[in-house]
């Protein structure tokens, strides 16, 4: 094992203001006297966590490249999905590029690194020690992103977080903060890529949804095969508000995902959905909590993945409702399609329910392509290659279908059949 990299010491050589520095040590000392977790440990069940050296990585030094020039695939990806209100680009870890319509400035809405105006937001939905990777980006976020939406104003063109890797070696530690005020409307997209460098990246998403507000947050992971990710995403949705979810990953080596939201205040509703496609030797994590705390609330998780090669795949999810939770509405479904005779899924769903008058459910599904729909193309003169790939969008596309920027639906179509027709 390598040498100690991520000490109390590395963490004041991270730049940022004097506030953030003093977060940041508060966190770096937990880190110091921290172990990284096993498998286990239930919530780590069936990953890969016992392959991670992670001071093998290094936060990004004075030198790494932060060039605020839009990556030439970055690029392309703006210009597939059209306009939008605002951007940011950080690379390597640190912001290159902020833009923001000026009339949307004009109206209070934020976008960029979070100053000591808004401090207080950095924590407020995910605590800083879930874990010992959430204790990790608190002790060396160096500049989080904040996109605040203040009450009643709709945001008609999405906003866009771009994250490019290009520096070997490196671990970066992003932490973006959405705040939509009460009976404010927004959508953000926030995409990550790399070259085909080795890397570490372990982003924090803090997703905070005012009374009656509407968030619809996309998460694209397209990362090169050399790069681990451990994230976590959490949300907290308010009164009346709904926030709809949705995540595509589609690459990295190891790729984990735990998102917890809270369905916080009466009425309100959160949407999670998923598709995730491994080949390979890579994995994808998935952990999910749908916590109802309020009275009358809904949440409602599809995640659809599939696997070839020997990629492997874990989810692993938990409907709780809580005993003031009455009236709840809570459905948790994962079906998976294994495409390989190497590859491997785990789907483990559960229920915690502690109030009457509740409607719950959650269905899981593993297993290869359906024959009769594999033999109903093929006996159209479809050949068996085409036919697979054919039957994968398609079982797809439940999700795909509705993300909240649909002009991002073909190319990650695109994306997906690409992976599809590697080796064949």
């Amino acid at each position: 094992m390598s040498p100690p990299v991520f000490t109390p010491e590395s963490s004041a050589d991270v730049p940022g203001p004097a506030w953030l520095r003093a977060r940041r040590a508060v966190a770096a000392e937990r880190v110091a006297g921290a172990a990284l977790p096993t498998d286990a440990e239930e919530v780590w069940r069936y990953s890969r966590i016992g392959e991670l050296d992670v001071d093998a990585y290094a936060p990004p030094g004075p030198d790494v490249v932060t060039d605020p020039t839009v990556p030439e695939p970055l690029e392309r990806v703006l210009a597939v999905a059209g306009e939008r209100a605002g951007l940011v680009v950080l690379r390597n870890g640190r912001v290159a590029h902020v833009a923001l319509d000026e009339p949307l400035a004009r109206r209070g809405v934020v976008l960029g690194s979070l100053d000591a105006d808004h401090a207080e937001l950095l924590g407020t939905v995910a605590p800083y020690d879930v874990d010992y990777f959430t204790l990790l980006n608190s002790a060396f976020v160096e500049a989080p992103v904040l996109v605040h939406v203040p009450a009643g104003v709709n945001v008609d063109k999405p906003i866009a977080v771009l994250h490019w890797i290009d520096a070997a070696g490196i671990a970066v530690f992003p932490r973006t903060i959405v705040h939509t005020g009460a009976d404010a409307d927004v959508t953000v997209v926030e995409y990550h890529t790399s070259t085909d460098v080795a890397a570490l990246t372990v982003p924090v998403v803090e997703l905070d949804v005012d009374d009656a507000g509407r968030l619809h947050y996309l998460n694209v992971q397209q990362l090169g095969r050399q790069v681990w990710q451990i994230a976590y995403q959490a949300s907290r949705v308010g009164r009346d508000a709904t926030l709809d979810s949705s995540s595509v990953a589609l690459g990295g080596d190891y790729a984990r995902v735990r998102t917890d939201s809270a369905v916080s205040g009466k009425g309100a509703t959160s949407n999670l959905l998923a598709v995730y496609f491994g080949d390979g030797e890579s994995m994808h994590d998935f952990r999910t909590m749908q916590d109802h705390v309020a009275p009358a609330t809904t949440s409602d998780l599809l995640f659809k993945g599939a696997v070839r090669d020997n990629a492997k795949s874990v989810y692993s999810g938990l409907i709780r409702v809580r005993k003031e939770a009455a009236g709840t509405n809570a459905f948790q479904t994962n079906r998976n399609l294994v495409l390989s005779e190497g590859a491997h899924v785990e789907s483990v769903p559960n229920l915690e329910i502690e109030a009457n008058d509740v409607r719950c459910s959650h269905a899981s599904a593993v297993g290869p392509i359906d024959e009769e729909q594999r033999f109903y193309l093929e006996s159209r003169g479809i050949e068996p290659e085409v036919a697979e790939r054919l039957i994968v969008l398609g079982f797809f596309g439940e999700v795909l279908d509705r993300l909240p920027v649909p002009a991002l639906a073909g190319p990650l179509r695109a994306a997906v059949m690409a992976k599809l027709m590697a080796g064949h």
